[in-house]
């Protein structure tokens, strides 16, 4: 799968171990390298889809982040992303097409519960 990055700061720190460390600590790093090879390796979100998501747990959020997925890294915090398609990719009953989104843009690693 394609990924880019919301902004060029998120670009830089989830590209460089050093200033990911640095921001992240070295458990969350450790997740956050892994979910980004494994969403690289992906040829589809499909991968991901419930129940295939195994510990990464990926799904889609609701209200104000509707249009928004996550994959878990260490508790509470996830690694939130977006499908980089316009128009988005829509089954027939108006759900996200998993098997149809090729490209996703990182939006940050944040906790989701506050």
């Amino acid at each position: 799968m394609e990924i880019d990055f919301e902004n060029q700061r998120l670009k830089k720190d989830c590209n460089d171990e050093r200033r990911m460390l640095k921001r992240y600590g070295s458990k969350r790093t450790k997740l956050l390298k892994r979910r980004l090879a494994q969403l690289r390796a992906a040829p589809t979100l499909a991968t991901f889809h419930p129940p295939y998501s195994g510990p990464a747990r990926c799904h889609e959020l609701k209200e104000n982040r509707k249009g928004v997925l996550s994959v878990d890294l260490d508790h509470p915090y996830r690694l939130l992303f977006r499908p980089a398609h316009n128009p988005l990719p829509l089954r027939k009953e108006g759900r996200l097409d998993w098997g149809s989104v090729t490209a996703i843009v990182i939006l940050g690693v944040e906790d989701t519960h506050e």
